[in-house]
């Protein structure tokens, strides 16, 4: 059987500051990131089972990412817990705002590789994370393949 991918797309919101960054993006501001998922696998050949002639139900997949990545990321603000912006991160939870503190400077390209690890932890076995897109704005996105990080 022939190996296919397959690919859903997630949108969320999200903040975020690049602290010590030398542009407009060391102040705290927003994106409307969309991320695409692209799986590969064998598509099922037992007749038998329900999800006969798909690499993975698109639902099972969605339901990794949501809980993983959009669940989690949609609606907060990321900064970097090894930065200053800490004490701004607590100002805004004492708020009741949705602060993430993460162990990266919190970039598209950063963000993709976390992204990665957490979804290739929760897929089945014979499914492999193929690649991710993580699109910042209509016209700038990071990628990441597995392939460039066998």
């Amino acid at each position: 059987m022939s190996q296919i991918r397959i690919t859903k797309q997630f949108s969320f919101e999200t903040g975020h500051a690049l602290y010590g960054y030398d542009g407009k993006c060391k102040n705290v501001h927003g994106h409307s990131y969309r991320l695409d998922v692209t799986v590969i696998g064998k598509p099922i050949s037992d007749a038998s089972n329900v999800k006969f002639g798909m690499v993975i139900d698109f639902s099972d997949l969605k339901k990794i990412v949501k809980e993983e990545i959009v669940d989690v990321f949609d609606h907060a603000t990321v900064f970097n817990k090894n930065t200053p912006h800490v004490e701004l991160a607590k100002e805004l939870q004492e708020r009741d705002h949705n602060v993430l503190l993460v162990d990266y400077q919190p970039t598209s390209e950063m963000m993709v590789i976390d992204f990665a690890a957490k979804i290739k932890k929760r897929l089945p076995g014979n499914i492999e994370l193929h690649s991710l897109k993580l699109q910042e704005t209509a016209t700038s996105y990071a990628q990441w393949f597995a392939s460039d990080n066998d």
